[in-house]
Protein backbone atom coordinates (compact mmCIF):
# COMPACT_ATOMS: atom_id res chain seq x y z
CA UNK A 1 0.00 0.00 0.00
CA UNK A 2 1.50 3.13 -1.25
CA UNK A 3 1.59 6.35 1.25
CA UNK A 4 -1.46 7.88 -0.93
CA UNK A 5 -3.60 4.57 0.10
CA UNK A 6 -2.88 4.82 3.57
CA UNK A 7 -3.32 7.94 3.81
CA UNK A 8 -6.68 7.72 2.54
CA UNK A 9 -7.44 4.19 4.14
CA UNK A 10 -6.18 5.95 7.44
CA UNK A 11 -8.92 9.14 7.14
CA UNK A 12 -11.66 6.43 5.83
CA UNK A 13 -11.00 4.27 8.60
CA UNK A 14 -11.19 7.63 11.68
CA UNK A 15 -14.55 8.62 9.33
CA UNK A 16 -15.74 5.28 9.87
CA UNK A 17 -15.41 4.71 13.42
CA UNK A 18 -16.24 8.13 13.89
CA UNK A 19 -19.54 7.52 12.72
CA UNK A 20 -20.01 4.06 14.31
CA UNK A 21 -19.04 5.88 17.90
CA UNK A 22 -21.94 8.19 16.91
CA UNK A 23 -24.82 5.70 15.16
CA UNK A 24 -24.49 3.68 18.67
CA UNK A 25 -24.45 6.52 20.86
CA UNK A 26 -27.20 8.18 19.09
CA UNK A 27 -28.98 5.28 18.64
CA UNK A 28 -28.25 4.61 22.71
CA UNK A 29 -29.70 8.08 23.18
CA UNK A 30 -33.09 7.73 21.00
CA UNK A 31 -33.52 4.34 23.43
CA UNK A 32 -33.39 6.08 26.58
CA UNK A 33 -35.99 8.61 25.21
CA UNK A 34 -38.22 6.13 23.67
CA UNK A 35 -38.24 4.89 27.33
CA UNK A 36 -39.27 8.30 28.48
CA UNK A 37 -41.89 9.31 26.07
CA UNK A 38 -39.47 12.28 25.34
CA UNK A 39 -40.64 14.25 22.91
CA UNK A 40 -37.28 15.21 21.89
CA UNK A 41 -37.38 12.24 19.67
CA UNK A 42 -39.63 13.95 17.62
CA UNK A 43 -37.32 16.79 17.08
CA UNK A 44 -36.53 17.26 13.04
CA UNK A 45 -33.15 16.92 13.95
CA UNK A 46 -33.25 13.97 15.53
CA UNK A 47 -34.98 12.17 13.18
CA UNK A 48 -32.93 12.90 10.21
CA UNK A 49 -29.37 13.15 11.67
CA UNK A 50 -29.32 8.66 11.90
CA UNK A 51 -29.89 8.88 7.99
CA UNK A 52 -27.13 11.28 7.54
CA UNK A 53 -24.39 9.53 10.10
CA UNK A 54 -25.64 6.18 8.62
CA UNK A 55 -25.12 7.13 5.10
CA UNK A 56 -21.54 8.36 6.12
CA UNK A 57 -21.14 5.37 8.17
CA UNK A 58 -21.82 2.85 4.80
CA UNK A 59 -20.48 4.97 2.35
CA UNK A 60 -16.68 4.96 4.47
CA UNK A 61 -17.51 1.11 4.97
CA UNK A 62 -17.68 0.72 0.94
CA UNK A 63 -14.65 2.60 0.30
CA UNK A 64 -12.46 0.60 2.84
CA UNK A 65 -13.92 -2.61 1.76
CA UNK A 66 -12.38 -1.24 -2.05
CA UNK A 67 -9.28 0.05 -0.23
CA UNK A 68 -8.69 -3.02 1.69
CA UNK A 69 -9.82 -5.91 -1.04
CA UNK A 70 -11.57 -7.53 1.79
CA UNK A 71 -15.04 -8.14 0.71
CA UNK A 72 -18.11 -9.71 2.76
CA UNK A 73 -18.67 -13.28 1.30
CA UNK A 74 -15.13 -14.11 0.91
CA UNK A 75 -14.21 -12.75 4.75
CA UNK A 76 -16.06 -14.80 6.93
CA UNK A 77 -15.99 -11.73 9.56
CA UNK A 78 -16.72 -9.20 7.15
CA UNK A 79 -19.86 -11.63 5.91
CA UNK A 80 -21.25 -12.34 9.52
CA UNK A 81 -20.56 -8.52 10.46
CA UNK A 82 -23.24 -6.94 7.25
CA UNK A 83 -25.62 -10.48 8.49
CA UNK A 84 -25.60 -8.63 11.97
CA UNK A 85 -26.18 -5.18 10.51
CA UNK A 86 -29.03 -6.63 8.78
CA UNK A 87 -30.41 -7.99 11.94
CA UNK A 88 -29.75 -4.80 13.62
CA UNK A 89 -31.30 -2.51 11.21
CA UNK A 90 -34.28 -5.15 11.65
CA UNK A 91 -34.31 -4.90 15.46
CA UNK A 92 -34.19 -1.01 15.35
CA UNK A 93 -37.11 -0.58 12.97
CA UNK A 94 -39.44 -2.85 15.48
CA UNK A 95 -37.72 -0.61 18.71
CA UNK A 96 -38.61 2.81 17.35
CA UNK A 97 -41.75 2.09 14.57
CA UNK A 98 -43.27 -1.21 14.02
CA UNK A 99 -43.55 -2.88 18.17
CA UNK A 100 -46.83 -3.05 19.16
CA UNK A 101 -46.11 -2.02 23.02
CA UNK A 102 -43.51 -0.37 24.58
CA UNK A 103 -42.04 -3.58 26.47
CA UNK A 104 -42.41 -4.88 23.29
CA UNK A 105 -40.07 -1.80 21.80
CA UNK A 106 -37.69 -1.72 24.53
CA UNK A 107 -37.10 -5.60 24.17
CA UNK A 108 -35.97 -4.99 20.60
CA UNK A 109 -33.92 -2.41 21.69
CA UNK A 110 -32.10 -4.46 24.13
CA UNK A 111 -31.52 -6.91 21.38
CA UNK A 112 -30.24 -4.54 18.72
CA UNK A 113 -27.85 -3.05 21.42
CA UNK A 114 -26.82 -6.59 22.31
CA UNK A 115 -26.15 -6.97 18.04
CA UNK A 116 -24.61 -3.58 17.89
CA UNK A 117 -21.68 -4.86 20.43
CA UNK A 118 -21.89 -8.04 18.61
CA UNK A 119 -20.74 -6.41 15.67
CA UNK A 120 -18.31 -3.95 16.96
CA UNK A 121 -16.41 -6.92 18.42
CA UNK A 122 -16.56 -8.86 15.02
CA UNK A 123 -14.78 -5.60 13.60
CA UNK A 124 -11.85 -5.37 16.88
CA UNK A 125 -11.65 -9.22 16.74
CA UNK A 126 -11.86 -10.19 12.91
CA UNK A 127 -13.19 -12.91 13.78
CA UNK A 128 -16.54 -14.18 13.13
CA UNK A 129 -17.77 -15.16 16.89
CA UNK A 130 -16.50 -11.49 18.04
CA UNK A 131 -16.60 -11.65 21.61
CA UNK A 132 -17.73 -14.89 21.74
CA UNK A 133 -14.50 -16.15 20.73
CA UNK A 134 -13.33 -15.42 23.74
CA UNK A 135 -15.69 -18.52 25.52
Amino acid sequence: MGDKDLNAYLITYALHVAAVCLSGSLFLLRGVWMIQDNTLLEKKIVRIAPHVIDTVLLLAAAVLVVITHQYPGLEAWLTVKVLALIAYIGLGVFAFRRGKTKSARVRYLAAAIAVFCFMVSVSLTRNPLGFLSYF
